[in-house]
Parts: C-alpha cells; structure tokens; sequence
C-alpha cells in the first residue's frame, strides 16, 4: 500500500511541475526564450518543449498504452538529466533544484509504478 502512494504522489507531483512549466512557457515565452539562450539553447525549442511536456503527462497518466507510457518515461529522462546538466555547466545553479527535485521523482514514480497500475511494464525493475 505504500508503495502505490509513493507513486501518486510522486507522479502527481511530476506531473503538476511539467504542467506548470508547460504553463511557464505558454504564458512567460520570451523570458523563456532569454533563459534558453543563457543556456546555449535555440529559442524555436519553447513550442516544441511545451507541447511535449504536455504530451508526456497525458501518456503517463493516461496510459492508455504501457509502451508510450514508458517512452513518455524515457524522454523525461533525458530531459531533466540534460537539465540537470546545462544548469550546471551554465553555472545557473538556481535552476538546478527544479532539474534534480523532477528527476528524483520522475525516478521513484517510474521505480514504483508496477504497484499501483493493473497494466504493469516490463521494464521497471521492482
């Protein structure tokens, strides 16, 4: 039973930092634009970023199917490790937090999801 709390918790609070940095995005685009930029990064990535983080929470939480769930998993992945990393060889170390706090739950939300979901991935190792 705690482990299926462990992961609505952690996926829900997942989730709500995607949809609010999707939200960011939508509504603060040029300063996201600049920040990108301090970064290294092209501005024409915020639509793009947004709708896919949009997305990613749709599949994880719909999981309508365990494979695009999985893959909205990996992408996360990469995304906050890349985050992580570009906060950090930026020296922006204010936006690093958000980056490693998104990558530990997006990690206990993957790690425990097999206990709380009736359709269970073949890819989680608990």
């Amino acid at each position: 039973m705690a482990r299926k709390y462990t992961y609505w918790i952690s996926t829900s609070l997942l989730c709500l930092l995607y949809l609010a940095s999707a939200t960011f995005y939508a509504t603060q685009g040029d300063a996201v634009r600049q920040a990108l930029a301090a970064l290294g990064y092209p501005g024409y990535l915020v639509p793009i970023l947004m709708t896919v983080k949009v997305l990613g929470v749709l599949a994880i939480l719909s999981r309508v199917n365990v494979k695009l769930s999985d893959l909205a998993y990996a992408g996360m992945f990469y995304h906050l490790l890349l985050a992580m990393s570009a906060h950090l060889h930026a020296g922006d170390y204010a936006g690093l937090p958000p980056a490693t706090i998104g990558f530990l739950l997006l990690l206990t939300s993957f790690l425990t999801q097999n206990a709380a979901r009736k359709t269970k991935t073949p890819n989680s190792l608990a």
